[in-house]
């Protein structure tokens, strides 16, 4: 089955979901304002421009999960969904997602961001895969650390042949929507790499390589 495989932030939506977690819970008084915002905005600035220490900044966005019972952050994760995910669904969104499953085409879902974040954003825009960095959780509580290889960059790479392994899947045929320059690598493993309203550096290659470009929006 042929795979359809989407980035999901500033591609299916219309903004960071990783980022706007954060702000999520600085503006409900989860962690503490000045000192996250501050820091979530840098590292925010760092995955833009390419140059984002991943290890360092999972450290920092897991740590807040570690801190409350699982019934606490899921409840606040149904608010933000609810409250700040619906509304920045792009607007073409839904209808590529159809066209491909109208050619029976297999969705999946890959993700820089952690899948406490985008697990309910996958179900919302009814996504049945979601690959995304996976948070540990023991005796019932998130543990502040991750298991396997984060999808970030080259890890997307390894994370989805991975995947293809164990579900016997393959590439043959294969589309990947992303925005962004950190998704280069994926974009090249594809049969059908597509831009996505590109940042400049990604839009530079794509025209290049005479990808195909579109916005959603």
């Amino acid at each position: 089955m042929t795979l359809a495989i989407f980035d999901l932030d500033h591609t299916l939506l219309a903004g960071d979901s990783d980022y706007l977690w954060g702000e999520y819970m600085v503006e409900n008084q989860i962690v503490d304002a000045q000192e996250y915002r501050q820091r979530n905005q840098v590292f925010y600035e760092d995955y833009q421009r390419g140059e984002l220490d991943n290890e360092t900044y999972l450290e920092f966005a897991l740590a807040p999960l570690a801190r409350y019972s699982l019934e606490e952050l899921y409840a606040w994760r149904a608010d933000y969904v609810e409250n700040w995910i619906k509304p920045i669904v792009v607007q073409g969104a839904a209808d590529l997602l159809d066209r491909h499953r109208q050619q029976n085409h297999e969705l999946l879902i890959i993700s820089a961001t952690n899948l406490f974040v985008t697990e309910p954003i996958a179900a919302l825009l009814q996504v049945p895969t979601i690959l995304s960095t996976e948070p540990e959780i023991a005796a019932n509580r998130y543990t502040g650390r991750y298991l396997g290889t984060p999808t970030y960059r080259e890890g997307k790479v390894t994370v989805l042949r991975e995947w293809l392994t164990s579900t016997d899947h393959d590439l043959a045929g294969s589309f990947f929507y992303s925005d962004s320059i950190n998704d280069l690598a994926l974009l090249e493993q594809v049969d059908n790499p597509i831009a996505v309203h590109p940042d400049d550096e990604l839009k530079a290659i794509a025209e290049s390589r005479n990808w195909k470009i579109i916005d959603l929006r």
